[in-house]
């Protein structure tokens, strides 16, 4: 669009379409340093992604110590209170409903999920006479955690894959060794 404009007695034509050179480098600068920007947050945004998703997979491998542990002592208290005998359980069902007895016994309220792969599918290690010994995981994925485990899990350290930790009950598992309950007083009362 052409403006016109009156000077003196003469109409001078200026062309309004056309940027001036300085507005022109406004422009380019205005445009390079948006791009920085759009850098620096995705970058950022990669950065803090990358730190959740860690801390999202530290969480699940508490979980998986926690559910393991947990199946682990479920599979021994199976083991010892085993009448005519001890044996490792057949099925994680039985964990749930062991009806060698008149009364019901359960040794876990729920089969838990294993937090690596959200199934209760576990990867069952059995014993010689085909009884469940332990649980794993299925997952192949490599652990964040690969020290600093607790006492009965040393073993865990350096494992290329949850897989590899193996929650095996051992026949020598005190039955009142879960945290937090206190194994039962002795006959005849405190001394």
């Amino acid at each position: 669009m052409a403006g016109h404009m009156l000077t003196g007695s003469a109409f001078v034509t200026r062309d309004c379409r056309r940027p001036t050179a300085g507005r022109a480098r406004n422009a380019g600068f205005t445009y390079i340093g948006l791009l920085v920007v759009i850098a620096i947050l995705g970058i950022g945004l990669a950065a803090t992604g990358e730190m959740f998703h860690q801390q999202s997979v530290r969480e699940k491998e508490k979980e998986l110590l926690f559910a393991g542990d947990q199946m682990r002592r479920a599979i021994a208290r199976f083991y010892e209170r085993s009448p005519g005998g001890a044996r490792f359980p057949q099925s994680l069902d039985e964990l749930l409903q062991d009806r060698r007895y008149p009364m019901v016994q359960r040794y876990l309220r729920r089969i838990y999920s294993d937090p690596m792969t959200g199934s209760t599918d576990w990867e069952l290690v059995r014993a010689d006479d085909g009884g469940i010994r332990g649980v794993a995981s299925k997952s192949t994925d490599k652990p964040l955690k690969t020290a600093g485990f607790p006492a009965d899990y040393v073993e865990f350290a350096d494992k290329k894959r949850y897989a590899d930790w193996q929650f095996i009950a051992q026949e020598a598992i005190p039955v009142h060794d879960s945290p937090g309950i206190p194994p039962p007083a002795p006959a005849g009362g405190p001394r």
